[in-house]
C-alpha cells in the first residue's frame, strides 16, 4: 500500500497501479522536482583503493599449516537456509532520521551531516510526514548563490525554512508492502528511498535502494522470489 503526504496531510492512499495513474508517479505534484540522488546517505563511506586491488599475493610458508587453517575456517562456517524476503518491514531502516518542518536549512544540513545521511523525511509538529529533503536539493545550482554573492545572501539561504525548500508532496509506503513494488516506484521516481509510515502517517522507517541491494547480496543470500 502506498500513500502520498504533503503539508495538508494525506493526499492519496492506494495500490501501486493507482499511484502510477496520478499523472505518472514521477509527475506527482511537488514544490520542487525530485532529482535522483547518487547515494542514499547510508552508504556514504568511501571505498578504499584496496577493495579493488585484488587478492593479496600468497606468502610462502608451510603448506600443511595453511591447509590446517583452511580446514578449521571451513568447519566454522554455519550453513543457513535461504530465507524468503518479500516485505518492506524485513529490510527497512527503523532508526530513521527526521527533520522538523520548523528547522532552518542550516539546521537541516547539520542534522544530515551529523547522521551521515543524504536525505531525511520532514515531519510536522504532530510527527506526520509532510515532505522529503535531500542534500541534492540543497545543492541545486539554481538555488545556490553565485560565488561572488555577499555573505548576506548566503545567510538568507541558510536561514530559510525547510518547509520552503523540501520536496512535497512525497510518496510513502506501508511496512507490509511488497519489496518489488517499492523497487518499481524507486525506478519510476528516481528517488533514493521512500519513508515508511503507519496508518496515522507517522514515520516509522525508511527503505532505500541500498537497503534492497544489501539484502540481495547478504550471505546467506535472501530469496526475493521465495
Amino acid at each position: 500500500m502506498f500513500s502520498v503526504y504533503g503539508v495538508g496531510g494525506q493526499l492519496f492512499r492506494g495500490s501501486l497501479e493507482k499511484l502510477r495513474q496520478i499523472g505518472g508517479v514521477s509527475a506527482v505534484a511537488r514544490n520542487i522536482a525530485i532529482q535522483a540522488v547518487g547515494r542514499d546517505g547510508r552508504d556514504g563511506q568511501s571505498t578504499s583503493a584496496g577493495a579493488f586491488a585484488g587478492p593479496a599475493p600468497q606468502i610462502p610458508g608451510d603448506e600443511t599449516h595453511r591447509s590446517a587453517l583452511a580446514a578449521y575456517a571451513q568447519s566454522q562456517k554455519v550453513m543457513l537456509e535461504r530465507q524468503p524476503l518479500t516485505r518492506v518491514d524485513a529490510l527497512m531502516s527503523r532508526s530513521v532520521v527526521t527533520l522538523p518542518d520548523t528547522s532552518t536549512v542550516l539546521e537541516a544540513w547539520q542534522i544530515l551531516a551529523r547522521h551521515g545521511v543524504g536525505q531525511a523525511p520532514v515531519v510536522n509538529g504532530a510527527a506526520m510526514l509532510v515532505g522529503l529533503l535531500s542534500r541534492a536539493d540543497l545543492l541545486r545550482s539554481d538555488r545556490l548563490p553565485k560565488p561572488d554573492s555577499s555573505a548576506l545572501v548566503w545567510r538568507a539561504l541558510l536561514a530559510q525554512s525547510v518547509s520552503d525548500v523540501m520536496s512535497t508532496p512525497v510518496p510513502s509506503v506501508a511496512p507490509d508492502t511488497d519489496i518489488r513494488r517499492v523497487a518499481r516506484v524507486l525506478l519510476d521516481t528516481g528517488l533514493p528511498g521512500l519513508p515508511v509510515v503507519d496508518e496515522q502517517g507517522l514515520v516509522i522507517g525508511f527503505v532505500s535502494r541500498s537497503d534492497i541491494l544489501r539484502a540481495v547480496v547478504t550471505d546467506p543470500p535472501l530469496d526475493l522470489w521465495g
